[in-house]
């Protein structure tokens, strides 16, 4: 499938309703972010936040699929992805309901009194291993400023009691993930395992978990079917963003 020229555009990605520049950020927007902002569920959230937003790629994604009455912030610990996803809130038509707060989440969640119906999070997964070309990117790629546990007791402490916790990991770390959530009190609510075709093994899995025990829900998405097109499932849940769709 031909794909217009403007998605591989160097420093960002053109979605339909909005570009997300990208070139000033370690992590560039990619499949995982995209799963996980048409994936979250979002019905009957009033304020939603988005922990490590980098080029504000999921915040703008909330935005979208939500009523102008929704309000999100978007924290960033990095000063220039934070101000990259500042210009690119700015430059969308949601910049009156996102906020783009350069911080580190974990002073930041002191100090903040809002609680969120609905908290994101596409986080670092891998433990500290090869340094990276810059701090920067071992920040965005490492667990090593914020760890999992870490970051699931900051969600604790800032979501509302019917809120959503949403990530998306390779599937052993969300494996893990789940492991620690559940240890401290948060229940597994919805997951799904992704893989790039049928024939083969998950590869990531996005998962939501809530404070509050209730049904589980559990499916399969695969990204391409046979012919390498994207599947009617994956086409379904990314078609309101992808301009190609």
């Amino acid at each position: 499938m031909s794909q217009p020229k403007a998605q591989f555009r160097r420093d960002g990605f053109t979605f339909k309703e909005f570009f997300v520049a990208h070139d000033r950020c370690a992590m560039k927007v990619g499949t995982d972010g995209v799963m996980l902002g048409a994936w979250s569920p979002v019905s009957n959230a009033r304020h939603m936040l988005d922990i490590g937003t980098g080029s504000g790629l999921l915040a703008l994604m909330l935005a979208q699929r939500t009523p102008p009455t929704v309000m999100i912030d978007a924290v960033e610990l990095d000063e220039q992805a934070a101000a990259q996803a500042q210009e690119n809130v700015q430059a969308s038509p949601w910049s009156g309901r996102i906020t783009v707060h350069t911080a580190d989440i974990r002073q930041w969640s002191n100090e903040n009194t809002v609680r969120y119906d609905l908290i994101v999070s596409n986080p670092p997964y891998f433990e500290e291993g090869v340094k990276c070309a810059t701090p920067e990117r071992d920040r965005a790629r490492y667990t090593t400023t914020l760890d999992h546990l870490a970051l699931l007791e900051i969600a604790a402490t800032l979501i509302t009691e019917e809120g959503y916790f949403c990530v998306v990991l390779p599937v052993d770390a969300g494996d893990a993930f789940t492991g620690k959530a559940q240890s401290i009190g948060w229940h597994l609510r919805l997951r799904t395992d992704v893989a790039e075709t049928e024939g083969r093994l998950p590869h990531r899995v996005l998962l939501a978990f809530s404070p509050r025990p209730g049904e589980f829900f559990a499916d399969r998405l695969v990204i391409r079917g046979p012919d390498q097109r994207y599947s009617e499932s994956y086409t379904a849940l990314t078609q309101a963003f992808y301009m190609f769709m």
